[in-house]
């Protein structure tokens, strides 16, 4: 059977797969080297798909609170509440909650039915939180959220400037083409972030902008390269509208260190073709889109855009975080790059024959959340996101969700922290499941194909969307019968921003079959020059937009949050994969040397972290990293895998006011240590949720690894399962040793628990839990009887090589990078182990180099 041409589930680089279906729930995957965005290349978790396709913890069937029902009841009680809650209190009292990780198909009939049909613009995305600044920052200056980069503009920049963005974790096949690049030409690279990243310590450059802090050094920078004559005064001229005394109004404060400062002015000088790549870290700010527009007043000021090489690069966090836009998933979009304007409104009512086509835009993320709690809305439907983890002030948007009589959740997976609070939850299709299309970051337009059938009675989310449509009496409106049909409306609708003189234009493909559509190869919609004949404002200029540098109260401590490598979202699927949680276990919360012995956190030790929106127990990674007064936190960690590091519950949620995107890079926090009366993990076959202060879970070959820490007692009863027990402890020390054998032999579950001492290696234990022949003395020892060698912690998931292995291969002559991978296959596949191994290079021959000294 010949491959499967499909797209990845994660990030917004898009890459190509080929999947080689090899069984009924099972399949190999490679990357697609005919895709134009990864040209074969995958990263750890494109790679390791293929372990999350199984049905654990699937919902499979429609539910009405606890009750499985069928499809027609569902249906009927969805449309039921929706039409009583408008029949009282008006459409305005409808709200829908979509998401990135839906098709564009699935998010062009729910905007429709939403916007066109029930007549609510309370309809935002979860891309609110990651992309909506600079969709902001796209409509002010070029009159339409267009990116006007492309991925082969990285492959022949002289100068690539990464801002707020860690992209060897974050978009690790982007950063193999910035690799390649450097390689091959000699591009340099500056990183603008307040950590110290594995990225950050590959550059060329690292400026550590304080947070918040980007406006004001992008302004310094167009300034002082204003006086050093580095403008493009003919492309400002022709091409660009300046507000009057903008460059006279440009400070040169930027609180970046004269020496770093002086040498960004000296690259930027010397290197015209740029390409500036932003994501989160400048996006996610209560001013973001202001720094959107700083970056682009950079490279409108200097002609670096629209030509090879350079331009601004917003670089997309979700797999669809992109084609949501286009089709309208936004509260403040209508469809297809429209807004609200009379014209554009009629334009729309008239295409879709829209009997309540909405007055104006709808409430964004934060706001749509406020009015849930204030009663406002009475009907929010969430489709294949988690907003009680992902949300900012977790805590009060679970409130939110508890205080409203109609929560209704279409997902993939049963058991989900915003699953708790639905009265009917809906089962929809999951990735290798799904029929459409995705465009990612540079506007390529992709197919997601179908690898299995799909399990128990799950639907596609535009076809329960169109079921409930039906129901709610505009059945004729929302009557298609494949994802084809969907996406041949949209695009015939995007005849109206054509006609409007915007890029977005997919009329060829209105009248496509469905062998077209099926057949359909990756293609880029604009083209790669899709500002040559002018920019999407009325005369056709781009904008230059006047921004001021944040001006908020610096915090004694703030907290800064974002992904890990191996990682995704809330992990409902990436941590189904013991491959992908190998890199990191536990939420770690990244603290300086300096912050971590002023406060009293050991590396290893545990600390709460507060705010004014609520609390969650970490563990303490002291981290060089890390800026003094500044700290880390990842996202990912739910109710369902840990009971600490929980940062959704600290995180505020003050939004940028333009864009209404939250500020999850820079909240007020304060942190105290936690000692806990004992410490202990845990392994078992199947998953369990302790009762005790701190617990974190993640997915190991043959069961689960539990960490634990709590106060008083451990229950012992209630974290193992029935059967014998082999029993080793130490009262004085507080140490105890319980192994659970199965009854078919191998091991059934083990727990190790200390109250003042040491917890024995993991990984060993590990290894041991999934090996048949696993020997009990051994596991009470917590050791082998023989010493084994330790290969130290795991750097490449992909390879499973450990650092002690990569610092004996560099020892023994592998002193290059290149010589490095090819003797230990480490940094090969994805490539985002790639930095740290040049780490290690580095700290091998500093040591060697004091040795000699």
């Amino acid at each position: 059977m010949p491959a499967i041409r499909t797209t990845c589930a994660y990030c917004g680089v898009g890459c190509g797969i080929a999947a080689q279906v090899t069984g009924e729930r099972s399949v190999t995957i490679k990357g697609d080297k005919r895709h134009p965005a990864n040209h074969g290349r995958l990263c750890s978790k494109g790679t390791y798909l293929g372990e999350t396709v199984g049905l654990e913890g699937r919902l499979l069937h429609p539910m009405i609170g606890d009750r499985q029902v069928s499809w027609n009841a569902a249906l009927d009680e969805v449309a039921g509440r929706m039409r009583a809650v408008i029949a009282e209190h008006g459409p305005e009292a409808v709200a829908f909650y979509v998401s990135g990780q839906l098709l564009t198909e699935d998010y062009y009939v729910a905007n429709k039915l939403a916007k066109g049909f029930v007549g609510t613009g309370n309809i935002d995305t979860n891309s609110r939180l990651c992309m909506a600044s600079a969709v902001a920052a796209h409509n002010r200056a070029f009159g339409e959220d267009v990116v006007p980069c492309s991925y082969a503009d990285l492959d022949c920049a002289d100068l690539v400037i990464l801002v707020g963005s860690n992209t060897a974790w974050c978009h690790p096949v982007a950063w193999q083409r910035i690799e390649a690049a450097r390689e091959k030409c000699g591009t340099k690279l500056v990183v603008i972030d307040p950590r110290r990243t594995e990225t950050a310590a590959m550059a060329d450059l690292h400026i550590p902008v304080s947070p918040d802090g980007d406006v004001a050094l992008f302004n310094a920078l167009l300034d002082a390269v204003a006086k050093r004559g580095g403008l493009d005064a003919q492309f400002m001229r022709d091409q660009c509208d300046v507000p009057d005394g903008f460059l006279q109004a440009l400070s040169g404060d930027h609180g970046i260190d004269p020496e770093l400062f002086a040498r960004l002015v000296d690259l930027v000088i010397e290197h015209p073709r740029t390409v500036t790549l932003f994501s989160q870290g400048a996006n996610q700010s209560v001013c973001g889109t202001d720094k959107g527009n700083a970056i682009i007043n950079f490279h409108l000021a200097t002609g670096r855009i629209n030509r090879p090489g350079a331009g601004p690069f917003s670089i997309t966090g979700q797999p669809n975080a992109m084609g949501g836009r286009e089709v309208g998933g936004l509260a403040n979009m209508l469809a297809c790059h429209l807004g609200f304007s009379e014209a554009e409104r009629e334009a729309v009512a008239d295409f879709w024959q829209a009997p309540n086509l909405c007055a104006g835009p709808g409430l964004k993320a934060v706001d749509l959340y406020r009015a849930l709690h204030a009663g406002r809305i009475k009907f929010l439907w969430v489709m294949a996101t988690n907003p009680a983890v992902s949300m900012p002030d977790a805590g009060f948007v679970r409130e939110a969700l508890a205080r409203c009589p109609n929560v209704i959740v279409s997902d993939v997976i049963a058991d989900t922290d915003t699953g708790s609070f639905a009265d009917v939850r809906l089962p929809a299709l999951a990735w290798g499941e799904k029929d459409g299309t995705v465009t990612n970051s540079e506007r390529t337009i992709s197919r997601q194909r179908a690898l299995f059938a799909a399990p128990g009675e799950a639907r596609a989310d535009w076809q329960i969307i169109c079921d409930v449509a039906g129901r709610l009496g505009y059945g004729s409106d929302f009557g298609f019968q494949n994802p084809a049909a969907v996406f041949r409306e949209y695009a015939a609708m995007t005849r109206l921003p054509a006609q409007a003189g915007k890029a977005l234009d997919l009329t060829p493909w209105a009248d496509c079959s469905d062998v077209d559509y099926d057949t359909m190869a990756p293609f880029q919609w604009g083209g790669r020059d899709v500002f040559k004949d002018g920019f999407s404002t009325p005369n056709g200029r781009g904008r230059l937009i006047a921004v001021k540098p944040w001006t908020g109260n610096r915090h004694g401590l703030v907290l800064n949050t974002g992904r890990y490598r191996d990682q995704w979202h809330t992990m409902t699927r990436t941590g189904l994969s013991a491959s992908l949680s190998k890199h990191r276990r536990e939420p770690l919360l990244e603290v300086s040397p300096g912050d971590a012995e002023r406060i009293g956190v050991p590396d290893g030790g545990f600390a709460r972290l507060r705010s004014a929106q609520g609390e969650s127990i970490f563990r303490v990674a002291v981290s060089d990293g890390q800026s003094q007064g500044e700290l880390f936190a990842p996202m990912h960690f739910t109710d369902q895998n840990a009971g600490g590091g929980r940062t959704g519950l600290v995180v505020h949620a003050a939004t940028d006011p333009v864009s209404g995107q939250p500020g999850f890079k820079n909240s007020a926090v304060e942190l105290v240590p936690y000692l806990p009366d004992w410490r202990a993990f845990l392994l078992t076959r199947k998953p369990v949720r302790p009762d005790c202060s701190y617990w974190a879970r993640a997915r190991i070959a043959g069961g689960w690894l539990t960490e634990l820490a709590g106060d008083g007692t451990i229950d012992v009863d209630a974290l193992l399962p029935g059967g014998v027990r082999r029993e080793v402890s130490d009262r004085a020390r507080g140490m105890a040793r319980i192994t659970v054998p199965a009854a078919a032999g191998g091991l059934e579950a083990a727990l190790y628990v200390t109250r003042s001492g040491r917890l024995p290696d993991r990984s060993w234990i590990e290894r041991q839990f999934s090996a048949p022949s696993a020997k009990i003395e051994e596991l009470l020892a917590g050791r082998p009887a023989t010493p084994q060698p330790d290969r130290g912690k795991l750097v490449c998931v992909c390879h499973d090589v450990g650092e002690k292995v990569l610092r004996g291969a560099i020892e023994q002559g592998a002193n290059s990078l290149p010589k490095l991978c090819e003797v230990t296959r480490a940094g090969t596949n994805c490539g985002s182990c790639r930095p740290i191994l040049a780490q290690l290079l580095a700290q091998v021959a500093d040591q060697e180099k004091e040795t000699v000294e």
